[in-house]
C-alpha cells in the first residue's frame, strides 16, 4: 500500500509543471518539420515560441544578411568617374600667356598631383572631415551608428561618412545619396575602394574633386579663388580654412560669414595640433587668413565676350578642331594674339568717342544703333593684336567686326585696283581726267555718270593725286582699264573673304566687307606683299604642357615687293595731303591709309598701316530691327572746322584712329620700325602677280670675258614727264632726244605726250629717240567782233570748269570720296 503511494508520487513529480497544459489525446506518429503552432500546448504557450527557435531564427537572419552582403560585395562593380569630375577649365590668356582672358568651364577645376602639395594641404582636410582616414577601411562604424541614431531620434540629419565616402559620392557616384539604400551601396562601394586604391590615390582625387564654394571645384581652383594663389603655395592657415568650410562653403565663405568660418577654422588648426600634422609653434603662429574679393564669373560680358566668341569658334574650326564641349572639359592653356595694352587703348578710345571727348562733348544721337567696328592685325604673322565688336557680346552678340553682313567698303576698296594696276605695268604717273561727272563705256547704262565727292572735278592727274583725293571718276577709268575681275581677285588675294562682284563698281567699294578683313588685307600691304590668315589663337597646350597646336598664320607671297611699294607710297600721300591728313598726319608717324565713305554715308572708314600694325575703323548706323543699314547720324566738329554736316571717313572714323593708334604707335614693338620701302616706279612692263612664295632665282655664274653691250632700252616712264625730265633721262643712258610738239587737250603743255621707239625697246647706243610734247589744248578759232562792239580788254577768258576746280568749301576739301555707284 506504502510503496504503490510513493510510486504515484514519483509519477507525479517526474511529469513537468508544464505537462498539465498536455493534451492526453495527442495523436502519437512523425513529428512536423515546422511544429507552429505548438503540439501539445494550450493557451498562450501554444502559440508563442520557443527560446531555441528564437535563437535559431536570428542566426539564421545574421548568416542570411552576411551572405547577402557578400553576395552585393562581390557582384558590386566600381563605376566610371563621373563625367564632371575628371573635367578641367580651360584658359584663355592675353598674347603675354600669363594674364587671363576668360575660361571655358563645366565647373572651374584644374587637377593638380599630391606630391606637388604641401603636407599641411591634405592633412588639413583629412583634420576636418575624417581624423581616422589613414587607419579606417573606408567606413566608420561608430560614425554611421550615431548618425542612425540621431536621424531616427529626430535630430539633424547626420551623414556619418567618411572622407573616402565623400570621395566615392562625388568622384564616381556624381550626385549626393540620402536615403539608406542608396547609402548602403556607398558604404560597398568605399570599402572595395579602399581595398583597391592606395590612401594617397584617394586623398588626391578628393582634394581635385570637393567643391569648396565660390563656383570652385578642387583645391587648385579654390586656392586661385580665396587666395589669388596656387594650391602649392597654400599656407597652413590657408589649407585650414578651406578644409574648415567644406562641408558648407557657400554659407561659411569668409566673405558671408567671417565669423563662423573662423571659429571653424579653429577647430581645423586645433584638430591638426592634436593628431600632429604641426608643431604646437606652427600652431601658435597661425592666424585666421585674409581672402581675396570673389568676382563671379561672367564669361561672355562686355565687349571682350566678342572676343572670347571667337576664340570658342576659332578652337572649333578645321584648324585646330577642338569642340565647344572639349573645350568647356579638356583643361587647355589657350594663348591668344590679343595684346593687352593694345586692347585697353581701343576699349579707351572707344569709350572717349561715345561719352564725347573726342567729339567736344557732343554724343552720338543714336548710341545703341551707332555701331563701331576695329580692328587690328600685326602684319609680320596675321594675329589679330585688338578687336572691337561691340560693347557687350550678351546684349549684342553680332559681332560688328567679323558678322556676316559686313557694311560697304566704300573708297577703302580703290588701293585693290591701284594694285591690279601696277601689276599690269601702269605706272603711278600715268595720268587721267578727274573732271566730274563723267560718262563712261562700259560703265553701266548709257546714261549712267560717275562722279566724284561733292561734285568736284580736277584737272588731267596722275594715280598719287588720284589717290592722295580719292577721285571717283580717274579710278573708274583705271578699273575699267585693268579690268574689274583683276580687282576682285586683288582683293581676295589682299585678304578679303566675302564675295566681290565682277562689276565696274567694284573699286568704288560698292561689296559689303568685314572690317577684320580690311585690317587683313591692308597688313599684306605693310608686309610687302605676304599675306598671313588673320587668326586670334596663337597656341593651344594641352594640361600637361605639351603643345596642341600652335600658327605662323601660314604666310605667302600674294603680290610682288615692288608693286606693294608703289601702292604703300601712294597710300601715304593720303595722309600726308589728302582726306587723312587732319587727324592722321599730326601723329609723326609714317602711315599709309585710305579714307572711305559709301553712298548716302551708310557706313564710314578708316584703314591705315604702318610697318608693324594696320588697324580698320567702320562705322555705321541700323535700324531699329538692328540690321538694315541707315545713314549715319552726325555729331561733333569737322575735321577742317565748323559743325560736322555729314559722317566721312575722314572725320569720325580717322579721328577715332588717331586716338587709339597714337599711343600704340609709340609701344616699343610697333616703334621699332617706321620707315616704308622707297617708291619703286613700277612700269610699263606687267610685273608677275606671285600666288606662292617665289622660289630664289640662283644667282648665274658669270663667264669669263663677259661682251659688251653696245646697245641701250629706252626708259619707261617717260609719258607724261616734263620735257627737261624726260630729256635728261635719255641722255643718261646715251640716245638722243629729238623734240616734237603736238597740242593736246589732255597733257598739260611741256610734257611728254608720247615716246618713239616705244618704252623698253632696245636700240644702239646714239639713236634719235623722238619725244611728242604737248603744246597745250588747240587754240580755238579767233571770231571777228560785232561790228557795233568791240571787246573789253580787261576781260579775260573764263576758266575751263573741269580744270582743277576746287572742291565745295562746305564739304570735307580734299576727301573725293564716293562709294557704291
Amino acid at each position: 500500500m506504502a510503496g504503490s503511494s510513493r510510486a504515484s508520487a514519483r509519477s507525479r513529480r517526474s511529469t513537468p509543471r508544464g505537462s498539465r497544459a498536455r493534451s492526453t489525446s495527442a495523436p502519437t506518429g512523425k513529428r512536423k518539420f515546422f511544429d507552429y503552432p505548438r503540439s501539445g500546448y494550450t493557451g498562450l504557450h501554444r502559440w508563442l515560441p520557443s527560446w531555441r527557435f528564437m535563437l535559431g531564427s536570428f542566426l539564421s537572419g545574421v548568416f542570411l544578411v552576411a551572405g547577402a552582403v557578400v553576395a552585393a560585395y562581390a557582384t558590386i562593380d566600381v563605376p566610371k568617374p563621373g563625367e564632371d569630375v575628371k573635367a578641367q577649365t580651360s584658359t584663355v590668356y592675353y598674347a603675354d600667356g600669363t594674364t587671363v582672358l576668360g575660361t571655358f568651364a563645366v565647373q572651374k577645376r584644374e587637377i593638380v598631383e599630391l606630391e606637388t602639395l604641401p603636407d599641411w594641404v591634405g592633412d588639413s582636410v583629412v583634420a576636418a572631415e575624417d581624423r581616422t582616414f589613414y587607419d579606417n577601411k573606408g567606413v566608420s562604424i561608430t560614425g554611421m551608428g550615431r548618425a542612425f541614431l540621431n536621424n531616427v531620434r529626430g535630430g539633424d540629419k547626420q551623414g556619418g561618412s567618411t572622407l573616402t565616402q565623400q570621395y566615392v559620392e562625388r568622384y564616381y557616384v556624381d550626385k549626393t545619396t540620402t536615403d539608406y539604400v542608396g547609402k548602403f551601396k556607398e558604404v560597398l562601394l568605399a570599402v572595395k575602394i579602399t581595398n583597391k586604391e592606395s590612401k594617397p590615390e584617394i586623398l588626391e582625387r578628393y582634394l581635385n574633386t570637393i567643391y569648396f564654394g565660390r563656383d570652385s571645384y578642387g583645391i587648385q581652383a579654390a586656392a586661385k579663388s580665396y587666395f589669388d594663389v596656387d594650391a602649392k603655395d597654400l599656407t597652413i592657415s590657408q589649407s585650414a580654412m578651406l578644409a574648415a568650410i567644406i562641408p558648407s562653403p557657400n554659407n561659411w565663405d569668409p566673405a558671408v560669414r567671417p565669423q563662423q568660418a573662423e571659429a571653424r577654422w579653429k577647430i581645423v588648426i586645433g584638430r591638426m595640433l592634436e593628431d600632429g600634422h604641426i608643431t604646437k609653434k606652427q600652431h601658435d603662429e597661425a592666424t585666421f587668413p585674409e581672402t581675396v574679393e570673389y568676382v563671379r564669373s561672367s564669361k561672355y560680358e562686355g565687349p571682350n565676350g566678342h572676343l572670347l566668341k571667337m576664340v570658342e569658334d576659332e578652337m572649333a574650326g578645321e584648324a585646330i578642331g577642338i569642340s565647344k564641349e572639349k573645350l568647356d572639359r579638356g583643361g587647355y592653356k589657350v594663348v591668344t594674339t590679343i595684346q593687352k595694352p593694345v586692347q585697353d587703348e581701343l576699349l579707351t578710345s572707344v569709350g572717349r568717342l561715345m561719352n564725347g571727348e573726342l567729339t567736344d562733348g557732343e554724343t552720338p544721337p543714336q548710341p545703341d544703333k551707332l555701331k563701331i567696328a576695329v580692328s587690328s592685325v600685326d602684319p609680320a604673322t596675321g594675329g589679330i593684336v585688338a578687336l572691337y565688336g561691340g560693347p557687350d557680346f550678351l546684349t549684342d552678340q553680332i559681332n560688328r567686326a567679323t558678322f556676316g553682313d559686313g557694311v560697304q567698303a566704300g573708297s577703302t576698296f580703290k588701293p585693290f585696283t591701284l594694285v591690279a594696276a601696277l601689276q599690269e605695268g601702269i605706272s603711278l604717273e600715268k595720268r587721267y581726267s578727274g573732271r566730274s561727272p563723267m560718262k563712261l563705256d562700259g560703265w553701266g547704262e548709257a546714261d549712267t555718270q560717275v562722279t566724284n565727292f561733292s561734285g568736284s572735278s580736277y584737272g588731267t592727274i596722275d594715280l598719287v593725286d588720284a589717290t592722295a583725293d580719292s577721285v571717283n571718276t580717274v579710278y573708274a577709268q583705271l578699273n575699267l582699264e585693268v579690268g574689274p575681275d583683276k580687282t576682285a581677285a586683288v582683293a581676295n588675294a589682299a585678304g578679303i573673304t566675302t564675295p566681290v562682284e565682277n562689276n565696274p563698281a567694284n573699286v568704288l567699294g560698292s561689296a559689303t566687307v568685314h572690317p577684320l578683313d580690311m585690317a587683313s588685307a591692308y597688313a599684306t600691304f605693310a608686309a610687302q606683299g605676304v599675306h598671313h590668315d588673320a587668326h586670334v589663337v596663337a597656341q593651344v597646350l594641352n594640361p600637361n604642357g605639351s603643345v596642341n597646336f600652335e600658327t605662323d598664320g601660314n604666310p605667302e607671297r600674294r603680290f610682288a615687293e615692288d608693286v606693294m611699294a608703289d601702292a604703300t607710297y601712294a597710300m601715304t600721300q593720303v595722309v600726308e595731303r589728302g582726306s587723312g591728313k587732319p587727324y592722321i598726319k599730326p601723329l609723326g608717324v609714317p602711315v599709309a591709309g585710305k579714307t572711305g565713305t559709301s553712298t548716302g554715308n551708310l557706313s564710314a572708314w578708316f584703314v591705315g598701316y604702318t610697318p608693324t600694325i594696320a588697324t580698320s575703323v567702320a562705322l555705321s548706323q541700323v535700324g531699329d530691327d538692328g540690321r538694315s543699314q541707315n545713314s549715319i547720324e552726325p555729331f561733333g566738329p569737322s575735321p577742317y572746322g565748323g559743325k560736322l554736316i555729314e559722317v566721312t571717313g575722314s572725320s569720325i572714323p580717322a579721328r577715332l584712329w588717331a586716338e587709339y593708334m597714337g599711343p600704340v604707335l609709340q609701344m616699343e614693338q610697333f616703334a621699332k620700325e617706321r620707315d616704308f620701302p622707297p617708291r619703286a616706279d613700277v612700269g610699263d612692263e606687267p610685273t608677275q602677280r606671285p600666288t606662292t612664295t617665289p622660289t630664289p632665282t640662283p644667282t648665274p655664274t658669270p663667264t669669263a670675258e663677259p661682251t659688251q653691250d653696245d646697245t641701250a632700252k629706252v626708259p619707261y616712264r617717260l609719258q607724261g614727264k616734263t620735257q627737261a625730265d624726260a630729256t635728261a633721262a635719255l641722255l643718261a643712258v646715251g640716245l638722243e632726244p629729238v623734240i616734237v610738239t603736238k597740242p593736246s587737250d589732255d597733257v598739260p603743255a611741256g610734257r611728254v605726250i608720247s615716246v618713239d621707239p616705244g618704252a623698253g625697246t632696245r636700240v644702239p647706243i646714239g639713236s634719235q629717240v623722238t619725244l611728242v610734247v604737248s603744246s597745250g589744248p588747240k587754240p580755238e578759232p579767233t571770231k571777228k567782233p560785232e561790228p557795233t562792239k568791240k571787246p573789253d580788254p580787261t576781260t579775260s577768258p573764263s576758266p575751263d570748269p573741269t580744270e582743277d576746280a576746287p572742291p565745295d568749301a562746305e564739304e570735307d576739301p580734299g576727301d573725293g570720296e564716293g562709294g557704291g555707284a
